[in-house]
Parts: structure tokens; C-alpha cells; sequence
């Protein structure tokens, strides 16, 4: 079929258009995945037109006939998305005419393509969004199953540098909360995109007599927009989950950046799988943590995409405008980048191997126990400010003489306090440190 014929909008032309142009304009290989929520949202528009009268019964089950034969062979594979259409729109309407003839131009009354295409995404978005839940849900079950098996204990950092003694279990399930408030913020944008902007029409409804609520509840929506401008011209949805998967992939990337660290000959904490790690065309000895640096760059690609949209939508006007057709790969590439970052990342998180005994023996090296130390002096009655010099002075004299807080003698550490006695060597051993109190969370 010619190009000229594949638009739904020709009638009021001269003059084809330039096949630049119509290159520049179409969007319709780059939007396949859109078929099949057009199609949904099609057969809710054809259930609405029959029970208000604007379809018979039975052109009504022609059309639902002929839109549900194009998913299925679409699907299967019969029926070929290729051609010159200028998008997924076009491409199921012209095959439905083919298929059903004359019949199938009714489909579109009391509809525009402008409430059409936002209806597409919104049942597009809402599906993927609660599939990224699922993952965000086998990553919590992950992060909990290996932080209960490895609760071994492990230097704590600020500044990249030795800090306290906490467990590897505690570092997982501090990623845990992460994701937890992750998987939220997307259930909250499901709440907020539960509006149905189908009947919206072009952007000021439309003079048939339709039933909004009808199509709303038949696509599982609880409600339609109060304002057709706004129904019409809403990408919030979108902007907010593509805010929660920004934030997503920038909790992926700090783990794995800490991943590539504590895989590295200098810390040796852990060892990624083999299947997720790549080696080096000529060092034969490296084993290179390729599947965590790909998810840190991914990050800026994610980013990058919300960005993208924002900027589209901050200088557009109401309602429609063609800029807005960029939103769909926008959101496309950033929802396939997370959910290829999420699931490789599950993946490596439950095949990681800890080396315990290393991350001991880092905490032994690492003055871990100074904080408890001044700890101990104040219970003591020692002001704080007074006991943490004394403790600073106890590191220089532990580092001059190449020992640990807990290698000291008792005589030593009456050098620096006459209120030390045997129980110091008790209060900072470091099994010890973890059991009290509010520290036990982390074992």
C-alpha cells in the first residue's frame, strides 16, 4: 500500500509529504510494543460505542472480531509490523479495514488520536511498572536470603575510610530499605495514573454522546480525568515513574560500586560469579566486574532519559503538540535499561561469594573498636569531648607501635586513663560490640 494511503489525516492536503519529513514524523517501528495496549484500549472504545448507540451489535462484534484476529496474528507472527505507516495507530486501523472493510473506519468516531495514544501509554506504563515491582520484589527476597546466610562481620566505611564494625548482613539490608522505599514510590505512581483518558477526544471532549466511565472501569481505571485539556496533555505519570526508576538505578549503581570495590585485589571481601564477570583480551589473570560497571553507567543513561522528557514537557503548551511524541522512547529505554539492571544485579547479588575470614581480618586492622573505647570512658565518667582525645591519642601510640586498640596492655592503656581496668578488653571486643543493644539488629 502506498505511503500516502497508510494517514489517517490526508483529506485536508494538497500535497504529499516530503519523505524526509514523513521519515522524521513516523514512529511506528519504534513503538511496535504499543500494538497490543492499543488494541486493549480499542475493544473498551468498541464495548462504549455499542452500548451507547453508536455501533450496532454486530458491527461491534465485526470490530472486536477483526482487533482481536490483528493481536493474535500480530503476536504470532502472521501478521508482519512492517510498512510505511506512520505509527501503531494507523498500522491496526488500516489492517482492520482490510480485514473487516467499510465497517472498520466507525472504530474511531468520538475518539482522537490525541486521547488514544495517552490511553496506549498509561495501560503500557501501568503494566511495566507493576512488573518492575515483581523485580524489585525477587531483589528483596534476594537481599534477605544472602544477608541472613552471611551475617559475618565486616568494617563499616564514611569517607571511604574504616569507620565501625558492622556485618555484611547489615550492608545488604541497608540496600534492602533502599529498594523497599523503591518498590513504594512505584506503587504510589500507580495510585496517581489511576485515571482513564480516554474521551478526552483531541483536547475538548467530543459532541457524541459517550460513557467515560463505561471505557475507565473497563480498562481497570478508578476514574477519569475531571478536565479533558489536562487528560489529553498528561505525562506526569510517566515523569514519575521514570523519577522512581532514576532513583532505582542510582541505589543500583552505588552497590555496584561497592561490588567492584570489594571484588578488587585491595579489599578481596567478595567474589562476583563467573557468569557475571568478563576477562581481558591481554591479561590473562583479570577477571573484570563487567555486569556491576554496566549497571554504574547505565545509571547516566536512565537519567538521561527523565531529563529528556522533562524538558520536552516543560515548553510545550496546552494540549497536544508532536513534541510529545518523544515521551515513548524516553520512557521505553529507561523502562528497559532498569529492568535489565535489576535483574542482572539479582542475579549477581544471589551468586556472590563472601570471604569472611578477609573482612575480619580488616576490622582487626582498622581501629574499629575507637568509638567504643570512648564509649567506655564516659560510662567511666568521663566527659565525651575529654574521652575522645584520649582515644585519639591511644590510635597515634597503636600506629607508632604497629598494634590493634585490643592488642594493648592494661599497663598501656593506663598510660592515657587510670580508669581503665579488665573489663575494656569485654566492652570493645568486637563479637561483643554487635550483641549490645541496638546492635543486635545487625546480626
Amino acid at each position: 500500500m502506498a505511503a500516502e494511503n497508510q494517514k489517517l489525516w490526508g483529506g485536508r492536503f494538497r500535497e504529499s509529504e516530503d519523505e524526509l519529513m514523513e521519515r522524521f514524523n513516523n514512529n511506528f517501528k519504534e513503538t511496535l510494543w504499543l500494538i497490543e495496549p492499543d488494541i486493549i484500549g480499542s475493544l473498551a472504545h468498541v464495548k462504549m460505542q455499542v452500548k451507547c448507540g453508536l455501533l450496532t451489535k454486530e458491527e461491534g462484534d465485526i470490530i472486536t472480531d477483526g482487533l482481536n484476529g490483528i493481536l493474535a496474528d500480530v503476536k504470532s507472527g502472521a501478521l508482519k509490523t512492517e510498512g510505511d505507516y506512520e505509527d501503531v495507530h494507523t498500522f491496526v486501523e488500516i489492517n482492520l479495514t482490510n480485514r473487516v472493510g467499510e465497517v472498520g473506519k466507525k472504530l474511531h468516531t468520538a475518539r482522537s488520536r490525541n486521547d488514544q495514544v495517552n490511553t496506549d501509554m498509561k495501560l503500557y506504563v501501568r503494566s511495566e511498572t507493576k512488573y518492575v515491582i515483581s523485580l524489585i520484589d525477587n531483589m528483596l527476597a534476594t537481599l534477605k536470603k544472602v544477608a541472613d546466610e552471611n551475617p559475618y562481620i565486616m568494617p563499616g566505611y564514611t569517607h571511604l575510610q574504616r569507620a565501625q564494625v558492622v556485618t555484611f548482613k547489615h550492608y545488604l539490608m541497608a540496600y534492602h530499605g533502599m529498594f523497599t522505599r523503591d518498590r513504594q514510590r512505584l506503587v504510589n505512581a500507580l495510585s496517581t495514573m489511576d485515571q482513564s483518558p480516554l474521551g478526552c477526544g483531541a483536547l475538548a471532549g467530543t459532541t457524541h454522546m459517550i460513557d467515560r466511565e463505561f471505557t475507565a472501569k473497563e480498562l481497570g481505571f478508578s476514574k477519569v480525568y475531571d478536565n479533558f485539556l489536562d487528560g489529553v496533555s498528561d505525562r506526569d505519570y510517566q515523569l514519575e515513574v521514570m523519577s522512581d526508576f532514576a532513583i532505582i538505578m542510582a541505589h543500583l549503581s552505588r552497590m555496584s560500586e561497592e561490588l567492584i570495590l570489594w571484588g578488587s585485589q585491595e579489599f578481596k571481601f567478595i567474589t562476583l560469579d563467573d557468569k557475571y564477570t568478563t576477562g581481558s583480551s591481554i591479561m590473562p589473570q583479570k577477571k573484570n566486574s563487567d555486569g556491576a560497571e554496566l549497571i554504574r553507567g547505565k545509571s547516566g543513561r536512565v537519567f538521561g532519559d527523565l531529563f529528556a522528557l522533562l524538558t520536552v514537557i516543560k515548553g510545550t503548551p496546552l494540549a497536544y503538540n508532536k513534541d510529545l511524541q518523544e515521551d515513548k522512547e524516553c520512557f521505553y529505554d529507561s523502562l528497559r535499561t532498569v529492568i535489565f539492571c535489576l535483574t542482572i544485579m539479582e542475579r549477581m547479588i544471589a551468586t556472590i561469594k563472601v570471604h569472611k575470614d578477609v573482612m575480619r581480618k580488616a576490622v582487626s586492622k582498622g581501629f574499629l573498636n575507637a568509638t567504643e573505647v570512648a564509649d567506655y570512658l564516659v560510662k567511666k565518667g568521663i566527659a565525651f569531648r575529654d574521652a575522645h582525645g584520649i582515644v585519639g591519642s591511644i590510635v597515634i601510640y597503636c600506629e607508632d607501635n604497629e598494634k590493634a586498640i585490643e592488642e594493648l596492655s592494661l599497663d598501656e592503656l593506663k598510660k592515657f586513663s587510670d580508669v581503665f581496668d579488665e573489663s575494656i578488653y569485654d566492652f570493645i571486643d568486637y563479637d561483643n560490640i554487635l550483641k549490645k543493644g541496638i546492635k543486635k539488629e545487625m546480626l
